[in-house]
């Protein structure tokens, strides 16, 4: 093979789920951009809409990420055992083939993406990890025990492709580059792994982003976005209720947009646009405050345009992501489970009306700028292959 020097072949391996998928689309069409070869390894249904006709694909078939009912420490346990560990035993021979027919000079993979690490340690490829979430980058001091079971769960997967023991690579964290879609403001002192950088919010154009009902927007009146996350809509229906109670009394100078299947709520009133799709980035700079469950991509994409937030987290990763959030200042937590329409509605109006909260998501946005986002990443990965 022979190729322009200047020119770097990276595979991605990522996880069919929407909110780590979006981070490795933006990195990878920056590569693209600055003129590097990108290629693909993961389920075609899902990839093709997102990366546009002509870049090439490597398929796995895909293993879907099914609804999960648990919370806390317990949803860990359900994503390792029942979706982490199934899907890497699935991926582990496609994975393996396309590092052998498309020699990338580094493989980028999704930190769940176990196979991708595998396979480029196998084929003496330089790997980087793309951490979308923060959940084993920053354990919660609360769940001490939380890292050595997850190594642990790493060590099955090495197990299950039949591989040894090997102490000498961390397939959780690459030994060459680590990108985390985070920023030190977030992170505070939190040790982080060799070889980590921290760029903020990796955000680029969407390609299946839907329409909105601009016709509906009242530019007079406040907007928030109440969103349940691709994850856990089957879960918040009880929530839902309290907040829309929470809110109708500020209908007369607020709009809300209920980010949600139409099934929970299906007679909204005036105030409220119901939309099972909405197009993030565009909604984002046009909004007031952001309600969600503290998922890491919703949570990045209100900061990066620096939209203060109401997080109501359910899962341990989302809990870790909201204890960063309001200890930042830029946000107030709630219980998903027990707030009240009352204690809802303060939290609310604590961050439409208290100025703080969106100085500090402002803060926030201009640390995420400077850590370079989608750039930034791609410019260490280019470096990386360079250096190799």
């Amino acid at each position: 093979m022979c190729h322009d020097d200047a020119v770097a072949r990276f595979l991605f391996v990522v996880v069919p789920v929407v909110s780590h998928l979006w981070p490795a689309v933006a990195i990878g069409d920056a590569l693209a951009a600055a003129g590097h070869d990108v290629a693909w390894c993961g389920p075609e249904s899902d990839l093709r809409p997102l990366i546009g006709p002509g870049m090439t694909i490597y398929p796995t078939g895909k293993r879907s990420y099914r609804e999960f009912h648990e919370v806390g420490m317990a949803a860990v346990r359900e994503l390792w055992d029942e979706y982490v560990i199934p899907l890497n035993r699935f991926i582990r021979g496609p994975v393996d083939r396309a590092v052998a027919e498309y020699l990338p000079d580094v493989v980028v993979a999704d930190q769940y993406a176990l196979a991708g690490a595998m396979a480029a340690d196998k084929h003496g490829t330089a790997w980087a990890t793309l951490c979308a979430g923060i959940l084993e980058l920053t354990p919660p001091t609360a769940e001490p025990g939380l890292a050595d079971w997850v190594r642990s769960k790493v060590a099955r997967v090495r197990e299950t492709a039949g591989l040894p023991a090997d102490d000498r690579i961390d397939l959780l964290f690459s030994p060459h580059l680590v990108i985390a879609t985070t920023a030190h403001v977030l992170t505070g002192t939190a040790a982080l792994p060799e070889h980590c950088v921290l760029i903020g919010a990796a955000l680029g154009p969407r390609r299946t982003d839907p329409g909105f009902g601009w016709d509906w927007w009242d530019p007079g009146r406040r907007h928030v976005l109440v969103t349940a996350g691709s994850m856990s809509a089957h879960l918040v229906r009880g929530y839902i209720a309290r907040m829309m109670a929470a809110l109708e009394p500020m209908a007369a100078h607020l709009q809300v947009v209920l980010n949600t299947g139409a099934d929970a709520l299906p007679e909204p009133p005036p105030h409220v646009l119901v939309a099972p799709r909405v197009p993030m980035l565009d909604l984002m700079p046009r909004l007031d405050a952001v309600i969600c469950q503290a998922g890491q991509s919703t949570v990045n994409e209100a900061l990066a345009h620096g939209v203060p937030m109401v997080v109501a987290p359910i899962r341990l990763g989302e809990l870790a992501v909201a204890e960063q959030v309001t200890r930042a200042g830029a946000g107030v937590a709630v219980s998903f489970a027990a707030a009240t329409p009352a204690q809802l509605a303060a939290a609310v109006t604590a961050v439409l009306d208290e100025p703080g909260y969106r100085a500090q998501a402002r803060r926030i946005a201009g640390e995420f700028a400077a850590a370079g986002g989608a750039g930034a990443a791609a410019a260490h990965l280019a470096a990386l292959a360079a250096d190799r």
